[in-house]
């Protein structure tokens, strides 16, 4: 095993790493119940929407951990799904097996830029300053998901300023953050867990005792049993086992399981001639977030922690076919979307919550292996998963993403060409709650500074093209 994941190369142990993948299994464990919600309002069954998300996740974590011996998870990614479900099918009208054709489309989209390395000249047409403004944006988009997690926040919208979309509220600029106030359980429960992890994060850099380098699993385990006395969870095994079990979700897999390839799948999406544009110009919406979202947490995971340091993209600039670690990374990516089409389920996609894992001492794909085996075990245990709140992860998530802001320090803040294509790089990144809408602002304004400064020659020709795409993608979306 040693041998295998070169544990000791990369400085970690058996132990580290073990922790490290349960870590962020926990940290993502709320897809097994957000997914098959989400995806259940197109008519879905819950329950094989839930295998299918276990399913696409196991294949995809295997495969990256395997192959390109990196520390991330895999799993149907979130706002993916939203845009499957209340845009393209109870929106647009779609059936959800023509969307499932879609994502199957955009998987081999996937696959075939990979081969033909265009992933690659991507990566590497990346201005350096904004590859330093994506792993900062990437830990303000962390944080920020922490921080919604424990509650600490609230919207206040002007009347008549929203609209309700199939259950989805949607409200403009009028809408306003605060801070909550603290007279809620939840929310109380949030704060102690932060405090504890803090205590266990500033310990561990100290101490060399085992349960502080276990620190980020423990406080989640705290958390959580602070969470049950304190009423925040409610423990009725009963119930839960009656509402998730197996058995169910592999009677319903059936209905799920290569519905992309049936008649109410690619039988009738391209059947109506007046829907072609309409079809490819939503194909194209998803592979936008399928391409960059992995992209943009690899850069910015990987220069903030090492995983991927400079050594590693100059080897995969040199390299042939897919022999650098980055390489192996992408085409462990590149299979996870089909496959979780013919499962069942939307986009799968690497995930952000991976650097909690990170953040844990995880730095090789034996993270990603027990992460899988987690999601695995999932399916027997589901109900008891169900018993870990989101506000014993979210403080792992907003140290984390602290952590990640060391990125900014890279780049050059006092000019204002580099500082103004970072800024809106990282701010869209957190506060549109999207890696890929974050790159497609850095792209934008990156151009349009080089064109002001009078350096054109200076864009490469990757973000021309890049940016033009995005361009379509938001002009399609504010017709549909």
């Amino acid at each position: 095993m040693n041998k295998f994941f070169k544990l000791e190369e990369n400085n970690t142990t058996v132990g580290r790493e073990v922790m490290a993948g349960i870590t962020t299994f926990f940290a993502m464990s709320y897809i097994l119940f957000v997914n098959p919600e989400i995806l259940g309002s197109t008519g879905m069954p819950v329950q094989a929407v839930f295998l299918a998300t276990i399913l696409a996740s196991i294949v995809g974590t295997l495969a990256i951990g395997l192959i390109a011996n990196v520390p991330y998870a895999l799993a149907p990614g979130m706002g993916l799904n939203a845009f499957f479900a209340y845009t393209v099918v109870l929106s647009l009208g779609y059936t959800w097996q023509e969307a499932l054709a879609m994502v199957f489309i955009c998987g081999v989209i996937n696959i075939i830029i990979t081969f033909t390395s265009i992933r690659k000249a991507i990566i590497l047409g990346i201005p350096e300053s904004l590859q330093h403004a994506i792993g900062g944006g990437i830990g303000i988009f962390i944080a920020y998901i922490g921080i919604k997690n424990a509650g600490l926040l609230q919207f206040i919208a002007d009347p008549g300023s929203y609209v309700n979309n199939h259950g989805t509220i949607t409200a403009n600029s009028s809408i306003v953050p605060e801070l909550v106030k603290f007279n809620d359980a939840g929310v109380l429960v949030a704060l102690i867990g932060f405090v504890i992890t803090m205590y266990f994060v500033l310990r561990g850099r100290i101490s060399k005792k085992p349960i502080f380098k276990a620190g980020i699993l423990v406080s989640i385990l705290l958390t959580t049993i602070i969470a049950i006395f304190a009423g925040v969870v409610k423990v009725d095994m009963a119930s839960l086992f009656a509402e998730n079990n197996l058995g169910t979700a592999v009677g319903q897999m059936g209905q799920t399981f290569g519905a992309a390839f049936g008649p109410k799948g690619f039988g009738t999406l391209f059947a109506d001639p007046s829907r072609y544009i309409e079809v490819c110009m939503t194909i194209l919406a998803f592979s936008l977030s399928s391409i960059f979202d992995p992209i943009g947490t690899f850069i910015g995971t990987g220069r903030a922690t090492g995983i991927f340091s400079d050594a590693d993209l100059k080897e995969m600039e040199n390299s042939r076919g897919f022999s650098s670690k980055m390489d192996k990374a992408l085409f462990a990516d590149m299979i996870a979307t089909p496959i979780g089409a013919i499962f069942g389920t939307s986009n799968t996609t690497v995930f952000v919550e991976s650097a909690a894992g990170i953040g844990a001492g995880g730095r090789t794909g034996l993270t990603s292996v027990v992460t899988a085996i987690m999601f695995a075990i999932s399916s027997l245990f589901l109900p008891l998963l169900s018993i870990v709140p989101t506000q014993a992860t979210a403080p792992v998530l907003i140290i984390v993403g602290m952590m990640m802001l060391g990125s900014f320090k890279e780049i050059n803040w006092s000019d204002l060409s580099e500082a103004i294509p970072a800024f809106f790089t990282s701010i869209f990144m957190g506060f549109a709650y999207s890696i890929s809408y974050g790159i497609a602002a850095g792209f934008i304004t990156y151009i349009i500074t080089k064109l002001i400064k009078g350096k054109p020659r200076e864009i490469k020709p990757v973000i021309w093209v890049v940016a033009i795409l995005f361009i379509i993608n938001f002009a399609v979306l504010a017709i549909l």
